[in-house]
């Protein structure tokens, strides 16, 4: 719910760009960064702001070559989140921040219960369709019942995998629960 207090905890509108990382944020996923490696040069980028450059084009969904110049340059922020996924560093911060929801929400950290959801989307490339399969942490039950966009706001993502169209709905659960539990 909004409130005057949480409206003023979220505005955005000091920071440079809207998806830049806020303090408190930044706070939150500074120590799951991993730290320089030992020996060679000495780390000069800001991760912070590499960072930055990582939400902003999740955020905007712009090309790589449209980021803007005062960010660290398109393939300082690629090496980055190329090598965080790699590595799993992506995965552990979504892990933890997702852990850090469920109990602000007085949730187990654990989930008991998640839906698997399906959605066809036209692709750009041959003209084929891709599928969406998602798993999400059921929410509080609700009265309030519109379709697909209810269940997004109540629930968290655990988890995403996009396939081709032509595979069956039996098979893509198996590939997804596959890919979340090692199966």
């Amino acid at each position: 719910m909004w409130t005057d207090e949480t409206r003023l905890r979220h505005d955005r509108s000091g920071l440079r760009y809207t998806h830049d990382l806020m303090d408190d944020e930044w706070a939150e996923v500074a120590p799951l960064i991993p730290p320089a490696k030992p020996g060679g040069n000495k780390r000069t980028v800001n991760i912070r702001e590499v960072l930055n450059g990582i939400m902003y084009l999740l955020g905007t969904g712009c090309q790589w070559r449209d980021i803007p110049k005062d960010l660290p340059p398109k393939s300082t922020v690629h090496d980055y989140l190329d090598r965080w996924d790699y590595d799993g560093t992506l995965e552990m911060i979504h892990h933890t921040l997702y852990i850090k929801c469920r109990e602000q929400a007085g949730r187990e950290a654990s989930p008991t219960a998640a839906v698997i959801d399906s959605q066809s989307v036209k692709s750009a490339e041959k003209g084929e369709a891709a599928s969406i399969r998602m798993v999400t942490t059921q929410g509080r039950k609700s009265k309030e019942r519109s379709g697909i966009s209810s269940l997004i706001r109540r629930a968290c993502l655990m988890h995403a995998v996009v396939h081709s169209a032509d595979i069956q709905d039996r098979d893509g659960g198996a590939m997804l629960m596959g890919t979340l539990f090692g199966l």
